[in-house]
C-alpha cells in the first residue's frame, strides 16, 4: 500500500509540476548547497562524496580521506567479490545417507550458505532445509533400528559450523545424540550407503540478490568467505581481506585504509573512507565483470532495505535511488546510485559519529533521504505538453 501511495504521489508531482526536472540542482550548485545541509548536528560532520556518473567528476566531498564505520555499506565490496569469482548460476546441494551395518548417517555438504532451519520458511524460499534432513535422518536410524534412535556416529563434511550446532540441538531436543566427526571431503562412492534425502539450494545468483536487498549479515560472511576459497585464498576473514584489497587495487583504487573484520559491516572495527567506496561504486558500474551490482541494490521507496525510505522524508525521490544501507547504533551510512534528470550521481554518506539511539538513527536517515531527494529527478523532459482538447 505504502508503494502504491508512493508512486501515485509522484504521478501527482509530475502532473502538477510541469518543471520538476529543473528544479533539482544543477552540478554548481550542489555543493553550497550541501554543505549546508550536511551542517545540520543530526548528521554529525559526517564524510560524503558525490561523482558525477558519466564523466567521474567529484562534484562533491566532504571528509572524504577519514577512516569511517561503512556498516553494511561494506557489502558492496563483498558483492563485487562474489560477481567476480563465484558462478552465478552454481547451486549448493546436501546429501544425507544412512549405512546401518556401521551404525553411521553421512552428510556430504557443499558449504551452502543458504540453508534454512525452520522448515516453512526453508520451503517457501525454495531453500535447503536443515529440518527437514535433520527430521529424515532420524527416521531413517529408526527404521533400521527396530523404531529406537541407537548410538549413532554423524560423519560431515562441507557444513559451517553454525550448521552443525544447530543440528546437535534438533537432534537432542528429539533424544538423538550422535557422535559427530568432520572430514575435509567425503567420498561414500565406494561405502554400502542408501540415500536418505537431497536438498539444493538456489543459485548463487539468487543469493546474492536477497543478500543485497535484505541485508543478511550471516550470507554475507558465508558468501565472502565462498569467494575467498575461490581465488585461491584462505576460507576466512584473512582470505576476505587479501581479495578485498586485491579487488580494489586492480581498479586503482587506495585500499591502504581498509580494515576488515568481517564481511558484513557487522564489526564496529570495519574502516572505509568515502573516496574509496565512490571510486569504486563508480568503477563497478563502468565494468561489465560487475554489471549485476547495479541491479542486486534496494531501490528507494520500492525494495528491500529502502523499501520505506523517502516516501514521506522525499517523496519525489521514489524509485529514483539504487543504494546500499548501512546502521549501527551511533552509525547511518548509504552509498549508491540516484537518477537526476539527464544523468546519475554515485554518493556516498557515511555517519558515524550521530548520538546512539533509534530517534536518532532516524532523524539521520531523514537527513540523508532529504539531502538525496534535492537532486534526485527522473530522467524525462523538463516540459510536459498539456493534453489537447477535443473541439
Amino acid at each position: 500500500m505504502l508503494r502504491l501511495k508512493a508512486a501515485l504521489a509522484a504521478l501527482l508531482i509530475l502532473a502538477v509540476t510541469p518543471t520538476s526536472a529543473s528544479a533539482t540542482l544543477n552540478p554548481q550548485e550542489i555543493p553550497s548547497v550541501f554543505e549546508k545541509l550536511l551542517g545540520t548536528p543530526t548528521l554529525s560532520n559526517p564524510a560524503m562524496i558525490v561523482i558525477d556518473g558519466s564523466t567521474g567528476q567529484t562534484i562533491y566531498e566532504k571528509n572524504i580521506y577519514a577512516q569511517r564505520k561503512p556498516a553494511s555499506v561494506l557489502k558492496v565490496l563483498t558483492a563485487a567479490m562474489v560477481l567476480q569469482y563465484l558462478d552465478p548460476l552454481k547451486v549448493f546441494t546436501t546429501e544425507v545417507s544412512i549405512a546401518p551395518e556401521v551404525d553411521t548417517v553421512y552428510i556430504k555438504g557443499s558449504l551452502d550458505p543458504w540453508i534454512g532451519t525452520t522448515h516453512s520458511v526453508a520451503r517457501k524460499m525454495k531453500r535447503a532445509s536443515l529440518t527437514h534432513m535433520a527430521s529424515n535422518a532420524t527416521n531413517a536410524v529408526r527404521s533400521y533400528n527396530a523404531g529406537e534412535l541407537a548410538d549413532y556416529t554423524v560423519v560431515y563434511s562441507g557444513l559451517y559450523e553454525q550448521d552443525v550446532k544447530n543440528l546437535k540441538t534438533y537432534w537432542a531436543k528429539r533424544g538423538f545424540k550422535p557422535v559427530f566427526k568432520a572430514e575435509k571431503t567425503l567420498d561414500i562412492s565406494s561405502l554400502a550407503t542408501v540415500p536418505v534425502v537431497t536438498e539444493t539450494s538456489p543459485p548463487v545468483a539468487k543469493i546474492l540478490d536477497w543478500m543485497m536487498l535484505w541485508s543478511d549479515n550471516q550470507l554475507a560472511d558465508r558468501l565472502a568467505r565462498l569467494s575467498s576459497q575461490a581465488a585461491g585464498e584462505p576460507f576466512g576473514i584473512l582470505g576476505v581481506e587479501r581479495i578485498f584489497k586485491k579487488l580494489l587495487t586492480e581498479l586503482q583504487i587506495d585500499s591502504t585504509k581498509l580494515v576488515v573484520k568481517d564481511a558484513s559491516g557487522l564489526s564496529r572495527s570495519n574502516k572505509v573512507t568515502a573516496k574509496m567506496i565512490g571510486e569504486l561504486l563508480y568503477k563497478l558500474r563502468k565494468d561489465p565483470r560487475f554489471i549485476g551490482l547495479h541491479s542486486v541494490l534496494p531501490v528507494s521507496g520500492v525494495s528491500g532495505t529502502l523499501n520505506e525510505r523517502f516516501i514521506e522524508t522525499a517523496p519525489t525521490a521514489v524509485g529514483l535511488v539504487r543504494a546500499k544501507t548501512g546502521s549501527l547504533n551511533g552509525t547511518v551510512t548509504l552509498a549508491g546510485y540516484v537518477e537526476s534528470s539527464d544523468r546519475e550521481y554515485v554518493f556516498v554518506t557515511l555517519a558515524d559519529e550521530i548520538p546512539r539511539g533509534y530517534t536518532s538513527l532516524k532523524k539521520a536517515r531523514a537527513a540523508i533521504d532529504k539531502i538525496l531527494g534535492r537532486i534526485a529527478a527522473p530522467n524525462i523532459p523538463a516540459e510536459i505538453s498539456p493534453l489537447p482538447i477535443n473541439p
